[in-house]
């Protein structure tokens, strides 16, 4: 399943960025979809999911910082990054649920119940 996301960069300590994530091969409108990162040296991280409904979940880690949206029509996801801190430098993967259905906000938030991935973007923060 094509994930390809674009529009990672290097951005100076609070600046923006907004990466997506062009999707095809199954139906885009009905999955949630999700953004996951890796920063240098560590594990995956949940940043964001969006609902096939397009309500979007944040981690705290992130939330009031970064935006997470869907265009149905475009079978596009988005995921607008502001304030952006050091911490924030790491490959971010947009990824697709393993399966359409209700989800919860626990739920939601385990990279394990992504099953698509795509091929990622980098986002670095330095001054």
């Amino acid at each position: 399943v094509p994930l390809v996301a674009s529009g990672g960069g290097l951005v100076q300590p609070g600046g923006s960025l907004r990466p997506s994530c062009a999707t095809s091969g199954f139906t885009f409108r009905i999955y949630v979809l999700g953004w996951i990162r890796q920063a240098p040296g560590k594990g995956f991280e949940w940043v964001s999911g969006v609902t096939s409904g397009g309500s979007p979940y944040y981690a705290d880690s992130v939330k009031g910082r970064f935006t997470a949206s869907r265009d149905n029509a475009k079978n596009t996801l988005y995921l607008q990054l502001n304030s952006l801190k050091t911490e924030d430098t790491a490959m971010y993967y947009c990824a697709k649920w393993r399966t359409v259905g209700p989800v919860s906000e626990s739920t939601i938030k385990e990279v394990t119940n992504y099953d698509s991935w795509g091929q990622g973007t980098q986002v670095t923060v330095s001054s």
